[in-house]
C-alpha cells in the first residue's frame, strides 16, 4: 500500500478492561481544549479491546465530537458489572461447577467451558449504545476517514485489523498480522474484548477471534497504515510507577496476581515496544532529510503524544473494591484477591460507576494538564 501522508491525526486506544474509563476522561478534556469542539479532530480511529468500543462509539457520533464524548461519558458513568457480565450467584455457581466437573472428568462428562464469565449483557448494551449504521454515515460525510478494530484469530495465530472506510485499498498482510475491509458490527467489538479465559471468543467469518491485544506486537501500525502522520495515544498503563520488589520476598504469587500481571503485559508491553521502534524510525528520518522511501511506501516522521494515568489505577480500584458484587468478590477471593491489597485483576474487572467515574475524573485532569501538548499536536500545519 502506498501511504500518502497528509495532516492526519490518528487516535489510538489500547485495551484495559474497566480501565478504559480513563480514556473517556482524556477525550472529555480534549473536547473542552479544542477551539471547535464540534469538529472531530481524529479522521483515523484505531482501537483494541475496550479501546475498540470507545473508538466505535466515538466514530458513530463523529458528526459532533463533543456529543460523542458526552455519550461516552454518560455510558461509562452509569456502568455496573451486571451490564458487562452476568453476576447473579446462580450463573456464577453453574459456571464454577462447570469448570470443576471439566477438570475432574477430563472433559468426558461435560463439554469444555467457553469462559469464566458470561458477557452477554455487554453485547446487549453495545447494540443499544453504538449506532453502527452511523459509522458508515459519518465516513460518507467525511467526518471520519477510517475506523480500525483489532482482534486476534485463534485459528490463524495472528491479529486481524478490521477496517471500515470508503477506501478499499486499505488492506495489508504482514507476518502474523493483516488488515481487512469490513463493516464493523457488534461481533467485531465483542471479539476484540474477549479476554482469554475470562470472556468467550466470537465467530467472525467462520473463525474464532479473541482479544485484539494478543499477539499485537505493533499496536500503532493500523493507524499509521491508514494514513495518520500524527498519533494521540491514550493508554491506561501506569507508566509513572517505579515498582520495587518487597524485601524480604513475599509469599508465592496467587492466581489473581499472575492473571493481573498477564493482563497488564497483554495491554502494555506491545505498545511501549512499538513506541521505542517508532522513536528509532523518527531518529533515522530526522537524519535523512525528513523522509525515506522503501520498496512500496514513503516513510515520514510520526509525531505522537502518549497520555497515561498520573495516579495509580490499582489504588483507586482498591478503594472501590467493596463496590464489586459479592458473587464476583467470592470468586476473586478464591483466586487470591484480598480487599486490602492492590490487584491488577480487580482494576480490569471493576465495572462499577464509582470506579469508572473516578477514572474519568483522573483522565480529565491529566488531559487538562497536557493542554499545550494537545493543542500543539492537533493544530493544522
Amino acid at each position: 500500500m502506498d501511504n500518502i501522508f497528509e495532516n492526519k491525526l490518528g487516535l489510538v486506544l489500547p485495551g484495559g478492561g474497566a480501565r478504559g474509563a480513563y480514556q473517556v476522561g482524556v477525550l472529555k478534556a480534549i473536547s473542552e481544549i479544542l477551539p471547535d469542539s464540534s469538529k472531530n479532530p481524529f479522521p483515523i480511529m484505531s482501537g483494541t479491546s475496550v479501546g475498540a468500543i470507545n473508538a466505535a462509539l466515538l466514530a458513530a457520533e463523529s458528526e459532533s465530537f463533543v456529543n460523542g464524548v458526552i455519550k461516552l461519558n454518560n455510558t461509562w458513568g452509569s456502568f455496573s458489572s451486571n451490564r458487562i457480565y452476568k453476576t447473579n450467584p446462580m450463573s456464577l455457581f453453574l459456571s464454577s461447577l462447570h469448570w470443576l466437573l471439566t477438570l475432574i472428568t477430563a472433559g468426558i462428562l461435560v463439554k469444555n467451558p467457553k469462559s469464566l464469565l458470561n458477557n452477554d449483557p455487554l453485547q446487549r448494551m453495545l447494540i443499544e449504545a453504538v449506532d453502527f449504521e452511523g459509522i458508515q454515515s459519518n465516513i460518507d460525510k467525511k467526518n471520519i476517514e477510517a475506523l480500525a478494530v483489532t482482534c486476534a484469530s485463534y485459528s490463524k495465530r495472528s491479529t486481524s485489523t478490521f477496517v471500515q472506510s470508503n477506501n478499499s485499498n486499505l488492506i495489508w498482510k504482514k507476518f502474523h498480522r493483516e488488515g481487512k475491509n469490513a463493516v464493523i458490527n457488534v461481533s467485531h467489538l465483542m471479539a476484540s474484548v474477549a479476554l482469554p479465559l475470562i470472556f468467550p471468543a466470537k465467530i467472525i467469518e467462520h473463525q474464532y477471534f479473541g482479544d485484539g491485544a494478543m499477539r499485537q506486537a505493533t499496536p500503532l501500525s493500523p493507524a499509521i497504515r491508514l494514513g495518520a502522520n500524527k498519533l494521540l495515544i491514550i493508554t491506561t498503563n501506569e507508566t509513572h510507577r517505579d515498582i520495587k520488589p518487597k524485601q524480604p520476598p513475599s509469599i508465592h504469587p496467587s492466581i489473581a496476581e499472575i492473571g493481573g500481571y498477564m493482563l497488564d503485559a497483554l495491554f502494555s508491553d506491545g505498545l511501549y515496544s512499538d513506541l521505542e521502534r517508532l522513536d528509532r524510525i523518527n531518529q533515522i528520518v530526522d537524519n535523512n532529510d525528513s523522509s525515506i522511501k522503501t520498496n512500496n511506501k514513503k516513510m515520514k516522521k510520526i509525531d505522537y503524544l502518549v497520555i497515561s494515568p498520573s495516579k495509580s489505577i490499582n489504588e483507586i480500584a482498591q478503594n472501590n473494591y467493596h463496590q464489586i458484587p459479592l458473587s464476583i468478590r467470592l470468586i476473586l477471593r478464591g483466586l487470591g484477591v484480598k480487599n486490602n491489597r492492590n490487584s491488577d485483576l480487580v482494576s480490569f474487572l471493576l465495572f462499577e460507576s464509582l470506579f469508572t467515574r473516578s477514572l474519568i475524573e483522573l483522565g480529565y485532569e491529566d488531559g487538562i494538564a497536557l493542554k499545550n501538548e494537545i493543542l500543539h499536536l492537533t493544530q493544522v500545519n
